[in-house]
Parts: structure tokens; C-alpha cells; sequence
């Protein structure tokens, strides 16, 4: 048993390293290529079209915080899958089944949010 708790924990460090070099990589390309211009506006915060130290009764567009209660409801859902991943050794094709049924679901609810224009602009 502690065989497997070792290797999943190795598994787990070996996926991070991986992940974080992968993701430094990338910021070091992008870094390099891009171009560098930076004046005051592109300075200041920005925060879905409008300025972000004005009034707070402003009207504001509430598209924007649809769509990342939205992101935020998919990001969450997404992490049910990393205790499926390390998991997959020990659960039966029950498990693994149900895991697809979760994830069709999910498409299932991006389609509706797509279909109903929740996410147009």
C-alpha cells in the first residue's frame, strides 16, 4: 500500500515539474518575441471596458461577469479530473465510465450555454 501512495505522490511531483517548466518555457518565448511599447494606458488597470477607479453606481455591461461566473463554474468542474487521474489504477470501469458521463454532461452545459448566446459578445 505504501507502494502505491509513493507512487502517486511521485507521479504527482514529477506532473508539476513538468507543468511548471512547460509554462516557463512558453512566458520565456513569449517574452522574447514580443514587442515592447508601453505608455500609460496600456499601464493602467483594465477591467471589462470601463474605467476601474470610477464611480461605482456607473452603469456597467454584465456580460462580463456572466461569462466568468461561467469560467469560473467550468474551472472549478475541471478539477474533479485530478483525483480521477491518479485514481485510475485503482478504480474499477465503474469509475472510469462515470468519469465519461461527467465529462458529457459538461459538454452538454457548454453547448446549452453556447446555444443560448451566453457566451457571444
Amino acid at each position: 500500500m505504501l507502494y502505491y501512495v509513493t507512487y502517486t505522490y511521485l507521479d504527482l511531483f514529477i506532473y508539476l515539474l513538468f507543468n511548471i517548466g512547460f509554462c516557463l518555457i512558453f512566458l520565456g518565448i513569449s517574452y522574447i518575441v514580443s514587442y515592447h511599447n508601453p505608455y500609460m494606458e496600456k499601464r493602467t488597470g483594465y477591467e471589462c471596458g470601463f474605467d476601474p477607479f470610477s464611480d461605482a453606481r456607473d452603469p456597467f455591461n454584465i456580460k462580463f461577469y456572466l461569462i466568468s461566473i461561467l469560467f469560473i463554474i467550468f474551472d472549478v468542474e475541471i478539477l474533479f479530473f485530478f483525483p480521477w487521474i491518479f485514481s485510475l489504477h485503482l478504480i474499477s470501469f465503474f469509475g472510469f465510465y462515470i468519469m465519461y458521463l461527467f465529462v458529457i454532461l459538461l459538454i452538454i452545459g457548454f453547448l446549452y450555454e453556447w446555444r443560448k448566446g451566453c457566451l457571444d459578445w
